[in-house]
């Protein structure tokens, strides 16, 4: 099978677990990156025979909307599709129906539906160093049922329940700003890769808190480790996922 890679990822959890599943499911031939400003995404057109994996990481139990509003100019054109939401261990809520609405508005067909985990952008002590082996084997397996479903040539795609609802919950607010610190070179590499383009590239020590997603890509990005979130806010988000992160959540699979 020839898959199409469509994935938002600031720091490289939910393209671990894309990578998992695809690496299983048949031969990566295209890779559309949601984070890169520089794309036009409404020129992106799948073919019909194409496998599509859209990928996207749950913020507050919701699809991000930058990735939202990139995923709905790209042309579907009917192609099969898994969508994959990844999160921190807490709960992704409304995050894969948010998805499933917006990849069949742009044209595509979903087949199946992934959720898994990966470390928790902010608070990394939960779900640290997922997904692991444990995950990986998991989302193999995955893969082969869902490649069994794909290989029905008929195209019928049998409907299937999506966890959410409707209306989907509010979206949060993000306010997470991360901001440099005296280590910071202005190399540019944070205003470089900021999907929502927050970071002047004049002088990257300057940060447009309107545009700002609370991603964390600079953060993940910055080799001087020159960009952080205030400690105290950190220590505040961690105390109030506690009780929800602690204990291990599994990957799950709707086929």
């Amino acid at each position: 099978m020839n898959i199409v890679q469509i994935v938002f990822s600031p720091t490289r959890g939910t393209q671990k677990v894309a990578d998992a599943l695809t690496e299983q499911l048949g031969t990566t031939v295209r890779h559309i990156d949601l984070s890169d400003a520089g794309v036009d995404f409404s020129s992106v057109q799948l073919e019909k025979d194409d496998i599509a994996v859209i990928a996207v990481p749950s913020f507050g139990g919701r699809v991000p909307a930058l990735a939202s509003g990139r995923l709905s100019a790209v042309h579907g054109n009917q192609a099969r599709c898994v969508l994959v939401c990844v999160y921190g261990n807490r709960a992704y809520e409304d995050t894969l129906t948010e998805l499933n609405d917006v990849a069949v508005s742009c044209g595509f067909q979903t087949v199946a539906a992934v959720a898994a985990i990966a470390e928790h952008s902010i608070a990394h002590q939960y779900a640290a160093g997922r997904p692991d082996d444990q995950d990986r084997k998991t989302l193999h397996d995955f893969a082969e049922k869902i490649a069994k479903k794909l290989e029905d040539t008929s195209r019928n795609v049998s409907a299937f329940e999506i966890p959410g609802n409707h209306p989907y919950k509010k979206a949060g607010s993000g306010g997470l700003i991360p901001k440099a610190d005296s280590n910071c070179t202005n190399c540019g590499l944070c205003a470089e890769h900021c999907p929502a383009q927050a970071i002047s590239k004049e002088n990257p020590r300057n940060t447009d808190s309107s545009k700002c997603i609370s991603c964390m890509r600079c953060v993940a990005q910055c080799p001087q480790s020159a960009r952080k979130v205030s400690s105290v806010m950190v220590s505040a988000v961690a105390l109030a996922l506690k009780k929800s992160c602690s204990a291990r959540k599994e990957p799950e699979l709707y086929l």
